[in-house]
Formats: C-alpha cells, structure tokens, sequence
C-alpha cells in the first residue's frame, strides 16, 4: 500500500522499499499550458557541478545511466528511472522539478502528484494541487538525497522563474547556442526532425523515449536481477519483479553426537571433549561436576543416573536409554500437564489475555497503551476531532461525519497546505485512535494555552479553541512550519515517534523543525540564521534543513522528540 506523502514529509528508501532500482513518476498539467519536467543531479553543496547529471528531454540520460528520462507512461506526463546503487559518490542529492514553457502560472495546474514505484507497485505517493502555489512559474516537487543513505523528501515548494532560471539557481549556464540546435534538420541531414523543431515542446519527448530503451539491453548483464522487459524495474504497467528466492534455513547438515565413543578413547584434555567422549561434559541426569566412569559400567554405555536423594522423591528406575526423572523438556518440580511458558496467573485462553486486556479508568481519555487512545464519547458530551483514518474501532453508537470534517476541517486542511483532514465523532460510545504506532500522549488543557505542530496532533476536544499559526522560513521544506494553537479546557492528543523530552526556554534553545513536537503557548519562534553557515562550517553535507530558536521568560518550554528523517 502506497503511503500518502504530505509537504515536508521525509523518509528513508529503504523504508519505503528493500529495492533501488526505482520508478518515478510525475503528472502534471494544465488547459493551455506544457511542462518541462527535469531532475538535477546535484553535489553535495547542491550545486550543479557537473552539467552531464542535468536530465531533460535534450539530455534524458546520465553518463552510467543511473538516471534515465523515460517519456510519459502509466498515466504520468513524464517518468524517470533511477539506480541508486549506480549513482556516483560525486551526486548527493537528485531534484525533481517541472516548469511552464511559456506563459502561465502554477496556480493554473489541476491535481498532481509525484510518486515512486518498486517492483511494479506504487510505495509512496505526495499528491499536489495549484492552491498550494501563486504566481510561480517552477516547482520543486521532490527531492532524492544522501545523508547516510538514500531518502525522499516531498518538497512542493514553487520557484518565481522559469527552467533557465531554475538552472541557474543551481549553478548551471545556460547556453546560448542552444536555440540554434534545430538548424542541423534544415540542412537536410534528418528531415524528419523538422516539425518537431517548429512546434510546441510537447512533440520533444520522443528522443527521450528511445534513448533510455536501448541502454537497456546491455544494462541487464550489470544487473541480473532485473528481467529484460522494461517495466522491470518498477514501472506500473508490468508485473513486479520476482522477489529473489530466500536463503534456504535448513541449508546446513544436522549433526548428531554418536551413540558410543569411538574406539581407542584417550583420556580427555582439560579443554571440552568432543560428541561421544566421556569427559568432563555432564550427561542428562548427571550432577555437573562429575566425572569418570561408573564402576560395572561397560565402556560406551550410558551412565545411570546416581542415585541422589530429591525434596520430590527417589526417582523412579528407568529403562535403558530413556532419561529417568521428569520428561525431557520438563523442568525438575513443575507439575506435569502444565506447559511452560503459561503466565503465573495460572493455565488457559483468558490468562493468556489477561495483560491486554481494556483499560476501564471511568475517565474521558484513557491510554489503553503507548500507542492506543480511548476517548468516551459519554462522557463530557462534546464531539471529538481526530484526523481521518486514525479510528481503530468503536463500541456504542457513533456517529462519524468525513467529507472534510465540515467547516472546521477544510479551515485546518486548507491553511495548513498538509491536507490534514478531520473527522468528527459523535455519539454515545467509546473510540479507540491510533495512528502507524506512534507514541500518544494526552494533555489536558484547563484554561491555559499550548502550540503544538499540525503533524503531531492526532485529535482533541471540540471544546477547545484552536487556530493555525505559519511559520515562514527560507530553509523550511515548504517554506513554512504549520502548527496549531488549542486554548480553553478540553484535551489535545499529541503523537510522537518515540518518548518526547520537555525542555525549558533559554535563551540560547534551538530545535529541528522536524523534532520539535509543541511549545508554550508564550514561547516566541524565530528562525534561526545559523543554519546557513553549515556548508562551510563542517565538511561535506550535513542534511540538517533549519533550526528554529525559542525565546521566552522563565517557566515556557519546548516538547522535543527523538526523531529525525
């Protein structure tokens, strides 16, 4: 199932896909207007360095074809494939853009989407729409970059110029001579190239659509993984590729102690004796630290057990060769019939269950665990806001009213631009929230104030007073951080990825943008300038984006996760 990507969000490739050998998908477009979509191959101070790792339709391949300008299938105006084993150490960073050609806006796009597909199968989807943009005439829409190992970011972040000044931007130049290219097809050389020339560019694809499909040919026998055909790599309309059969777990020999020492035994060294030697090594049933033969016995006979006196008894006599005492497996004093591992409680089905059991505290919020919420509907007699999709189950009657969770929902998914949408429950029962696992902690308001990030709120009381605040910044992803302001009494349900710390305010506390969870309300933000030094400050990239400083008098804090993508 693909996971649905908002603004900002960020995650590890390999959390999306065990593959690297990827398929990238682009759709975009408008009534009356063409698109250039591009990637950047960029160094690590996201620079354009080397101008043979600018893809676009004059250029659809890098030189080892680990980027490749595919043409528009699937439903996508334009696709790509990227090898991430194959890109050189040089590129670190892989930017995905696309701009008008000519006049317009990006405020004239319908909905888009950028997306990436493994196998065949779509892993990651960040959809886009032209209310999210002005008088933009680029965007940047996604970005693949290192920083320890692969990632992806949804950018989605507009760009006032066009694909020169885009270009630019990263440290390209453009050529002059360029538009003078069409005049080889004048004179005669390749004729059928001329009305493509004097056209629009949406006819400039086709070259793009041939020189990724031969290299294709010789590429199979550096990667025997993928099949010959061309959706092998991921693209959506072929079959995924055949996962590579698993290691077989039984693949080594069984070895078995043979049942009498071999002839001529010597007598065992200090160190342990191999199988079938009688040393030092304690048989089943013997007292460790007893050692040599037992008088009578014949040489490569099993020992019987001594003869030891027990709280439960002198063990019964057993048969040759079979362990006297309890049943091998059994413990010495657990009664038999009684498997082990049963909890202390005692045996059967409902002890088994008994630690996860409902949680029944007579409160309107009630932690069932660490990652599952309970909120009593009953109880209090005001409706719940909670993101949509976050319910688990309910019992009772409930009532739940999607379609953009009314007027208060579409003010917080339009504000924010990060299609938060809500959904509003109603009713008398109880319903149970979660979200992918992450950390819930409920924070109960009375009267007072908390601002907490619009990613981070999993649901609250519609008792509460809320407002969406922005967070402008150059090196945000987006260009702004969105969160929420709840005032009044009633509780908020704040998600994390794993335990959050509270901090207090300094007047030297910076946080990542991407880790801090919430602050006080009084708590001012700014961003901070020292971001900008990092490329020069420190070798190589160090993938941190921006860092926001609080400032506020004694007793303000700051809610920090540890977590970072």
């Amino acid at each position: 199932m693909a996971r649905e990507f908002q603004r900002g969000h960020k995650a590890k490739i390999s959390d999306l896909t065990a593959g690297t050998d990827l398929y990238v998908g682009v759709q975009i477009a408008a009534p009356g207007l063409s698109f250039d979509i591009s990637c950047f191959g960029l160094d690590a101070d996201e620079q354009l360095s080397d101008d043979r790792y600018f893809i676009f339709f004059n250029q659809p391949k890098s030189p080892e074809e680990s980027i490749q300008l595919l043409g528009a299938q699937a439903g996508d105006t334009e696709s790509f494939r990227v090898t991430l084993d194959r890109i050189p150490a040089a590129i670190q960073k892989l930017s995905f853009t696309a701009t008008i050609d000519g006049a317009g806006q990006m405020s004239q796009v319908g909905p888009g989407y950028i997306r990436i597909v493994a196998g065949g199968e779509e892993v990651v989807r960040y959809a886009f729409t032209g209310s999210e943009f002005t008088t933009e005439r680029a965007v940047m829409l996604g970005d693949f970059y290192l920083k320890d190992v692969w990632r992806f970011a949804a950018v989605g972040q507009g760009f006032d110029g066009g694909l020169d000044a885009l270009l630019k931007n990263f440290g390209g130049e453009v050529a002059e001579e360029e538009p003078a290219a069409p005049q080889p097809p004048a004179g005669g050389q390749v004729p059928g190239f001329a009305p493509p020339a004097q056209s629009a560019p949406a006819p400039a694809p086709p070259p793009a659509f041939g020189a990724p499909a031969a290299p294709q040919a010789p590429h199979i026998p550096q990667a025997p993984q993928a099949p010959q055909p061309a959706p092998v790599f991921g693209a959506p309309p072929g079959p995924p590729a055949p996962a590579p059969a698993p290691p077989p777990m039984h693949g080594a020999p069984t070895i078995a102690a043979p049942m009498t020492p071999p002839g001529g035994t010597v007598p065992p060294p200090p160190a342990p004796a191999p199988y079938g030697q009688p040393s030092q090594q304690p048989q089943f049933g013997q007292i460790p630290g007893q050692t040599g033969q037992v008088p009578g016995q014949i040489p490569g006979q099993v020992p019987p057990a001594p003869q030891v006196p027990s709280p439960y008894g002198p063990p019964a006599p057993a048969p040759y060769g079979q362990p006297p005492g309890p049943p091998l497996g059994v413990q010495p004093g657990m009664p038999q019939g009684v498997p082990q591992g049963v909890p202390p409680g005692g045996a059967g089905l409902q002890a088994a269950l008994q630690p996860y059991k409902e949680l029944p505290t007579g409160q309107r919020w009630t932690p069932q665990n660490g990652q599952l919420m309970r909120v009593d509907l009953g109880m209090g007699g005001t409706p719940v806001l909670a993101r949509q999709g976050s319910m688990v189950m309910y019992q009772g009657k409930v009532d739940f009213s999607y379609k953009g969770a009314g007027f208060a929902g579409r003010i917080v998914g339009n504000a924010t631009g990060q299609e938060m949408q809500l959904m509003r429950c109603t009713g008398r029962g109880q319903v149970f929230l979660a979200e992918e696992g992450a950390h819930l902690h409920p924070v109960e308001l009375q009267g007072d104030g908390i601002c907490v990030s619009a990613e981070s709120v999993l649901a609250f009381d519609e008792s509460l007073q809320y407002e969406v605040r922005r967070i402008e910044g150059h090196g945000i992803p987006g260009g702004a951080l969105f969160t929420m302001l709840f005032q009044g009494t009633g509780t908020v349900v704040v998600k994390t990825h794993g335990t959050p710390v509270v901090l207090p305010v300094t007047p030297t506390t910076f946080a990542d943008c991407n880790a801090v969870v919430a602050w006080s309300a009084a708590s001012q933000v700014i961003i901070s300038s020292q971001v900008r030094l990092r490329r020069n400050a420190y070798p190589g990239h160090s993938g941190e984006t921006v860092n926001l400083q609080f400032r506020g008098a004694p007793g303000n804090f700051i809610v920090v996760q540890p977590y970072e993508v």
